[in-house]
């Protein structure tokens, strides 16, 4: 574990003060889990996001297939300006 430093407005303090009495446990610890709720998923709820995002662009008609986008990108200018 590594220790952190953050600054937090007044009413989210209070907030997580009136919590973490309600739930008898740390402002350190409500926060951790907010933080691995939101940043920490277990890998099944990653598998099940990245689930979610297969095929999202399928039925998308203003997109060209992905072998003509790669060469358009290959083409132009892009790779040169991206390097300079």
């Amino acid at each position: 574990m590594r220790r952190t430093q953050l600054y937090l407005d007044n009413d989210i303090w209070k907030a997580l003060h009136v919590r973490s009495r309600q739930q008898r446990t740390s402002i350190s610890e409500l926060v951790r889990q907010a933080v691995r709720d939101r940043y920490g998923s277990s890998p099944a709820n990653r598998r099940q996001a990245m689930a979610a995002l297969v095929g999202m662009w399928k039925d998308r008609a203003d997109l060209p297939d992905a072998t003509t986008y790669t060469r358009r990108l290959r083409k132009g200018k892009r790779l040169q300006r991206i390097a300079s």
